[in-house]
């Protein structure tokens, strides 16, 4: 039998529960019969999802607006927009509600917290449970470099703005095809010319490097001469 999915708008009228915004009502058609079923009814709901009146008086704090922002947030974002997103006061007040919210999660032992990565602040799952949610086919995979891959990242890392005749002196090999492969993989960008004969390309680090390794800065790379390959 074959199926097939066809979404329908919601018919529910006054109701207005936060999760409907977020998955549409759908029903499964096949060529004898039409069986929808409806996601939404009001009993299904009230009895599953407590209302929001149940869980608190209706007032949302400044914390709780700002951990809902961090929640659905698919990348780093900024103090500027958390203060925008969460209606808040200004970044200095930001920083102060992540430190509770950090606080309140360590203290229960939660598998998340805050990370202030790549300039911006995001809610990650703790390193210790990378094991576990890798068995997830939703998680995206991390990022696997060579040895030689990694050499030249580093190098990249902590020489930027560089040459590739540079980075290819460094290393003693040429490294064409392993800055292409940095560059498909979002760790490296071109960062403009230089001034040099020829007008070569000038290579450095992307927002998603400082992403995959947990860096908030550059200045947080490890010491330079613990790097075997300088």
């Amino acid at each position: 039998m074959s199926w097939n999915r066809k979404f329908t708008q919601n018919k529910l009228q006054g109701f207005s529960h936060p999760l409907v915004k977020k998955i549409p009502v759908f029903s499964l058609q096949t060529r004898d019969c039409v069986c929808e079923h409806d996601l939404y009814s009001p009993e299904i709901l009230s009895e599953s999802v407590p209302e929001p009146q149940q869980l608190w008086d209706g007032t949302l704090s400044e914390e709780q607006r700002l951990e809902a922002v961090l929640f659905l947030a698919q990348e780093p974002l900024t103090a500027k927009k958390l203060t925008q997103f969460a209606d808040l006061k200004d970044g200095r007040q930001v920083r102060k509600l992540v430190k509770n919210i950090n606080e309140r999660y360590d203290s229960a032992s939660r598998a998340f917290r805050i990370y202030e990565i790549a300039g911006g602040f995001q809610m990650r799952t703790r390193s210790l449970f990378a094991s576990w949610l890798c068995r997830l086919h939703e998680v995206p995979l991390e990022v696997r470099l060579s040895q030689p891959a990694m050499e030249t990242l580093a190098v990249i890392a902590y020489k930027q703005p560089v040459l590739r005749a540079t980075i290819e002196k460094i290393r003693g090999v040429q490294c064409a095809e392993l800055i292409r492969q940095l560059l498909d993989q979002d760790l490296v960008r071109i960062l403009g010319k230089s001034e040099e004969l020829g007008k070569p390309f000038l290579y450095g680090t992307t927002k998603h490097f400082l992403e995959v390794f947990g860096l908030n800065h550059l200045d947080e790379l490890p010491d330079r001469n613990s790097m075997a390959v300088f």
